[in-house]
């Protein structure tokens, strides 16, 4: 099968869909990558790199998209990728529908087959193809977060991890599940005062088992949800409905009983961000205050550490992807339900619940649609 990996176009995103071993290990199974001239130059990878690896480098995205019958992505396709996208032709990368109308109408219309890493699960219901890179965001956004809370950031001036004699700042970290557990990492270890504030008893159980008393669970519904966002200096929102839009936890009447400076790192903003004021902003221009409260929104936090994104997202995309070429679409997901649950537009039928429910689309299931 012929498989085209693009340059990522958003903003400051230096991420590529594929490595050079991900490309030696296709083009050993028979498979054609092309690859866009330089594509992977700011990860690290070179052409030359990808040339040994058997991949062809392609002068024009346009060449690729005509000609490749995978797409592989790292972020959503932007208006004039979606514009190249064919009928029929399958596009594989992170999408996040449920936050993006406009981009759902033309993947629509495209009537190709779209398949996000989001929403593929696991047998136990977890997120594999997300881990990789809500990890990663989970231990930028206390980095992000210390380095907003200097004065010359406008933040508080306050170091999180304290001195000696001074302790630490406050992390309140929204939701538990693996960007909250990367965050309590390296918020632990920068000896800050970390709460961990989730709607399951068994989870916060787990990360008592793993933290200790480094952390302090707050279980949704019983404890003070105002007074503890009021406390913080460090707020991460790290909550995910899989597919489906983030819930909005902080409204913008709390931010006035929030300390001046303070800062909020909202990660869940690629779907749609669970602060009230939250909205995208990038690498190059990563904040804005609203009452006096740092806001730090970027959409595509691991693109600013390309390297290590890009190989640890490969680690768990290439083995789906190796499927969908050996196997083909229908097989490949048939034969894997899990799998399947990456399944969003399929030839013009969302099959996503989720995003067809946002956006008031028929939904057709997956299983049916192929």
């Amino acid at each position: 099968m012929k498989i085209g990996v693009p340059k990522e176009i958003k903003p400051q995103e230096n991420r590529i869909g594929l490595t050079p071993d991900s490309v030696k290990s296709l083009t050993s199974n028979g498979h054609e990558v092309l690859v866009e001239n330089n594509g992977g130059f700011e990860a690290g990878f070179d052409n030359d790199q990808y040339k040994s690896a058997g991949a062809k480098i392609i002068q024009k995205a346009e060449d690729i998209f005509n000609d490749a019958e995978i797409i592989v992505k790292v972020k959503e396709p932007l208006s004039n990728e979606v514009k190249m996208i064919k009928e029929n032709q399958i596009v594989f990368t992170y999408l996040h529908l449920a936050a993006a109308k406009e981009l759902t109408e033309g993947l629509v219309k495209s009537k190709s087959i779209c398949i996000a890493y989001e929403t593929v699960t696991d047998e136990n219901g977890r997120l594999p193809l997300l881990a990789p890179m809500s990890a990663v965001a989970g231990r930028m956004s206390v980095q992000a977060g210390a380095h907003c809370l200097e004065k010359n950031q406008k933040g508080r001036g306050l170091l999180l991890g304290g001195a000696p004699g001074v302790e630490g700042g406050t992390v309140v970290i929204l939701g538990g599940g693996v960007v909250g557990e990367n965050a309590a990492i390296i918020a632990t270890g920068l000896r800050a005062k970390v709460h961990i504030v989730d709607k399951s008893e068994k989870r916060l159980q787990q990360l008592s088992e793993i933290f200790g008393d480094k952390i302090i669970p707050e279980l949704t519904g019983k404890t003070d949800f105002n007074k503890l966002i009021s406390s913080a200096d460090l707020v991460i929102g790290g909550v995910l409905i899989p597919g489906a839009e983030a819930p909005k936890l902080i409204n913008k009447s709390m931010l006035k009983d929030m300390k001046r400076g303070s800062v909020i790192v909202d990660v869940a903003i690629d779907q749609g961000g669970c602060v009230e004021t939250s909205k995208p902003t990038t690498h190059a221009d990563p904040t804005y205050i609203v009452d006096d409260v740092v806001h730090y929104c970027v959409a595509n936090m691991p693109g600013g550490v390309p390297r290590t994104s890009t190989l640890a997202l490969n680690k768990a995309t290439l083995p789906f992807l190796m499927k969908l070429a050996d196997r083909g679409y229908q097989k490949a997901l048939k034969e894997d339900k899990n799998f399947l649950e990456g399944l969003n537009v399929f030839k013009g039928e969302v099959t996503y619940k989720a995003v067809a429910d946002t956006f008031g689309y028929n939904f057709t299931p997956a299983s049916q649609a192929i």
